[in-house]
C-alpha cells in the first residue's frame, strides 16, 4: 500500500464525461489498495469566465473578493467529483483549502503556501477515505480565502504530497510526459523516462509549459517524487496500474537517475525583447540604479550582459525582458535617466531565447562549444549568452526559433532511441 496525490487539469475535468473518466483513474488506485487524495482545477475555462466577470463588474475590485469568486471553480469541480465517486462506490469526500486548511500568506490573488497540517487527512485516509481538494486556494491570516495565482494547483497538489509524506504525486495532464523538446517543433521528441528536479525547474522556467515552476520549487525543497502522467489515457490501459513505472515522466532527485545525458532537454521562450543602454558612467551601484527600478516596477529582467570600453570610463549594459514589458522598461528608465547617466537607450522586441538543459553537463566539457558551432552552421546570429552549471541559454532573433530548437536537438543526439 502507497500514498498517493493525484491532480487533474482543467483540460482534464472540463466536463462531466471528463470528471468520471478521472473518477476511473482515481477508482484504480484505489482497489489497487492505496491511499489517495486528489487535487483538482477548475472546469478548462471557468477560471478565465469568473476572471471576466470580476473585472466587469469593477475594474478595481477588492482582491479579497476576487480571491472569493474565482475560488468558487475548483469547488465546484471537487464538489462534482466526490459525487461521482461516491456512485462509483468509493467513499469520498471534497476539502475546500480552508478546510485542511492550507494556510497561506494575505497576498491575495498570489499568496504562497506557508504551512499544511496533513493530520486530519492522514486520519480520514486510515478510514479508507478519498480525499478530493480543490486546488489553487488556501486561507489567509485574515481568514480569507487566498487563491495561489494561476497554476497554482499544481502547488496545492505538490505541497499536500509534502504535508502527507505521499510517496508520490502525480500530475495528470493533457500530455503523457516531459519530452526532450517541444513534439509540435520537433516530432522527433523523446518523452523522458526520468528528469531531475533541477532540470524540471530550469525547463519550466525556460518556457516548458508542463509544470508551473513553483510546484517543482517545492518539489525539490521537500523531495517529493512527482509524476507526470496523461489523463486522457485509459484508465486501465496496459502498465496504468504499475505503481513503480507507469506511463510518463518521472522528476525526482539527481541520485534516482543512474546514467546521466550530457543534455536532457532544449526549452524555448519566443516574444522576448533586448533592451541596451549607451555609454552608461561605469561606477559602483550603477547596476543597483539601473535594475533596482526596474524591479520596483515589477519587470522580470532576465538576460544580462555588460561591455566596458577600453578606457574603463563608460559600459554599456544590454538585458531581456518579456515584449510586453518594452515600453514600460524604457519609460522607467527614462525616469531615473539623470541619476544613471546613459548617452540613449535602444530596444528590440520579437526574439527568442532557446536554452541547452542537462546535469550532465557538469562534469563533461565541450557542450556549448557544440551549440554555437551547431548555430554558426545555419547561420543563425547569438545576440547574448548565459551559463550556468546546468544551463545554456541563447538569444537569437525570433524567426530563427524553431530552426534552432531543431538543430540543437540533433546536434545533442536527442532524437535517438
Amino acid at each position: 500500500m502507497a500514498r498517493i496525490v493525484m491532480k487533474f487539469g482543467g483540460t482534464s475535468v472540463a466536463d462531466l464525461d471528463r470528471i468520471r473518466n478521472v473518477a476511473a483513474h482515481v477508482k484504480r488506485e484505489v482497489d489497487a489498495g492505496h491511499q489517495v487524495a486528489v487535487v483538482v482545477s477548475a472546469m478548462a475555462g471557468q477560471t478565465n469566465h469568473l476572471v471576466e466577470m470580476t473585472r466587469a463588474a469593477s475594474p478595481m475590485h477588492d482582491a479579497r473578493e476576487y480571491d472569493a469568486i474565482v475560488a468558487s471553480g475548483e469547488q465546484v469541480t471537487s464538489g462534482l467529483l466526490a459525487i461521482v465517486l461516491q456512485s462509483m462506490g468509493v467513499d469520498a469526500r471534497s476539502w475546500q483549502g480552508w478546510q485542511i486548511p492550507v494556510k497561506t500568506d494575505n497576498a491575495h490573488g498570489a499568496a504562497r503556501i506557508q504551512n499544511i497540517n496533513g493530520d486530519l487527512l492522514i486520519e480520514r485516509f486510515g478510514i479508507g477515505q478519498v480525499a478530493v481538494i480543490a486546488g489553487f486556494q488556501g486561507i489567509g491570516p485574515d481568514n480569507r480565502i487566498a487563491t495561489l495565482g494561476r497554476g497554482g494547483s499544481d502547488t496545492s497538489a505538490v505541497a499536500v504530497a509534502a504535508a502527507v509524506k505521499a510517496d508520490r504525486c502525480d500530475i495528470y495532464t493533457d500530455v503523457d510526459g516531459v519530452y526532450t523538446t517541444d513534439p509540435r517543433i520537433e516530432p522527433a521528441a523523446r518523452r523522458l523516462a526520468r528528469i531531475s528536479f533541477e532540470e524540471m525547474l530550469e525547463m519550466a522556467s525556460l518556457g516548458a509549459k508542463v509544470l508551473q515552476v513553483r510546484s517543482v520549487e517545492l518539489a525539490m525543497a521537500h523531495n517529493v517524487r512527482t509524476f507526470v502522467r496523461s489523463s486522457f489515457e485509459a484508465p486501465d490501459a496496459p502498465g496504468m496500474d504499475d505503481f513503480d513505472n507507469p506511463p510518463g515522466t518521472l522528476i525526482c532527485d539527481e541520485d534516482e537517475i543512474v546514467e546521466q545525458q550530457n543534455v536532457t532537454g532544449i526549452a524555448y521562450a519566443r516574444d522576448e525583447a533586448q533592451i541596451s543602454l549607451r555609454r552608461v558612467r561605469d561606477r559602483p551601484g550603477i547596476s543597483a540604479a539601473i535594475f533596482g527600478p526596474l524591479a520596483e516596477a515589477g519587470i522580470n529582467v532576465d538576460m544580462i550582459v555588460q561591455n566596458v570600453s577600453s578606457d574603463g570610463q563608460f559600459t554599456d549594459m544590454t538585458f531581456t525582458v518579456p515584449n510586453g514589458d518594452v515600453e514600460k522598461s524604457v519609460a522607467t528608465l527614462d525616469a531615473v535617466r539623470d541619476e544613471i547617466g546613459y548617452d540613449a537607450v535602444q530596444s528590440d522586441t520579437g526574439l527568442a531565447k532557446v536554452s541547452v538543459i542537462g546535469v550532465g553537463m557538469r562534469s563533461h566539457a565541450g557542450v556549448a562549444a557544440t551549440a554555437f558551432k551547431a548555430l554558426a552552421d545555419k547561420g543563425i546570429n547569438i545576440r547574448a549568452i548565459t551559463t550556468s552549471e546546468i544551463k545554456i541559454s541563447i538569444l537569437i532573433d525570433g524567426p530563427y526559433c524553431e530552426l534552432a530548437v531543431r538543430t540543437l536537438h540533433s546536434v545533442y543526439g536527442l532524437d535517438k532511441p
